[in-house]
């Protein structure tokens, strides 16, 4: 027996598929994965198949047409194409996460690509005709990607355009990892949190005082389940920032800091939590800016802060920031700024890989 891999499209109507499966069947061909691609010409059936070795090619593109298929596609297939198309799109989409860098490669894993081509210019057009798919690269340029046979699909485009997604949020998740230097010499790193840091910003909490918690808070609820805790570190639509500082001296690393942006409609709403003994150095500033800076990226309309009106600390933060407008309803304060790309040095920054 050999693998096969065929590729025909067949009217999209009922009883359509079987035909053409029967008469493959009548062949003792055996069907080892199948996948349809809806296109307007058709159904794209593609098929992973065991057939005898006796069978050609040409036996092969004479029963597909037999079943009514057209526009064939034949070729031999190799062991690895047992793996279905899921399994092997999660598999390099785990791939990207570890090595940024391979998206060229995993596109020609994903597609089955003769060639993928990277251009420095951005895609003038994006989609796919015949052979040929461009794709915008994450990072900046485009890649064509080239397939003399079979034809692309519109399902293999939304699958391409996944894992483009999937390389983004690596980039994005690496570009905002920096190292923050203090005005004081001390040396923070600032990145995305994720859902592993819950039980470090459980001791971010746990180590800030009642005042401190109660100004972050000020609806009055200072503990979080396990399931809201995530979300707020991981926000649909925005962004959460965790500080983390290594004690040199104890051979550990704590969150000292956490600063939110959660998204409502084209508003981001922003709030920060400081350690105690970490307040007044320029970190929530250095937060608030940094925040500012992706609303202004992800096309936010504006940022809004509610605060209590005692909380001075934060309302110099947001004035130090920008200017902005101020509503005020009882003990409570609303500040809105426009969203504008921050000046470059306001803090002291330099780029880490780590």
């Amino acid at each position: 027996m050999a693998l096969w891999r065929i590729r025909a499209t067949v009217d999209d109507r009922p009883g359509y598929l079987s035909v053409l499966t029967a008469s493959l069947a009548l062949r003792s061909v055996n069907i080892l994965a199948v996948q349809v691609h809806t296109t307007e010409a058709g159904a794209v059936d593609d098929f992973l198949i065991d057939a005898p070795d006796t069978m050609s090619e040409a036996d092969l593109q004479a029963a597909i047409v037999r079943g009514r298929g057209r526009d064939a596609f034949v070729a031999r297939a190799e062991a690895q194409g047992l793996a279905d198309q899921p399994t092997r799109a999660l598999a390099l989409a785990g791939r990207l996460v570890h090595d940024p860098e391979a998206l060229g490669e995993s596109l020609v894993g994903l597609l089955d690509a003769a060639e993928v081509r990277w251009r420095p210019e951005p895609a003038a057009g994006r989609g796919f005709s015949g052979s040929r798919m461009t794709l915008a690269d994450p990072a900046g340029g485009s890649y064509q990607v080239l397939r003399p046979a079979p034809a692309f699909t519109p399902a293999e485009y939304a699958r391409a355009q996944a894992l483009l997604e999937v390389s983004g949020a690596v980039l994005r998740q690496a570009t905002e990892r920096i190292t923050l230097l203090l005005p004081d010499g001390a040396e923070l790193l600032i990145r995305p949190a994720t859902g592993e840091d819950a039980e470090a910003v459980r001791g971010l909490h746990h180590r800030s005082s009642a005042t401190t918690r109660r100004r972050r808070y000020p609806g009055g609820r200072q503990s979080h389940s396990d399931a809201r805790l995530r979300r707020l570190l991981e926000p649909a639509g925005g962004l959460t920032l965790v500080a983390v500082h290594h004690d040199a001296r104890r051979g550990e690393e704590q969150v000292v800091a956490m600063a939110n942006l959660l998204a409502e409609g084209d508003l981001g709403e922003v709030a920060l939590l400081v350690e105690d003994a970490w307040q007044r150095r320029g970190l929530g500033t250095a937060l608030l800016r940094r925040l500012i800076g992706y609303a202004d990226r992800s096309g936010f309309a504006a940022v809004v802060a509610h605060t209590a009106t005692d909380n001075v600390a934060m309302v110099r933060t947001l004035r130090r920031v920008g200017p902005g407008t101020t509503d005020r309803d009882g003990g409570m304060l609303s500040v809105t700024l426009p969203v504008t790309r921050p000046a470059p040095a306001a803090d002291q920054t330099r780029a880490t890989s780590g």
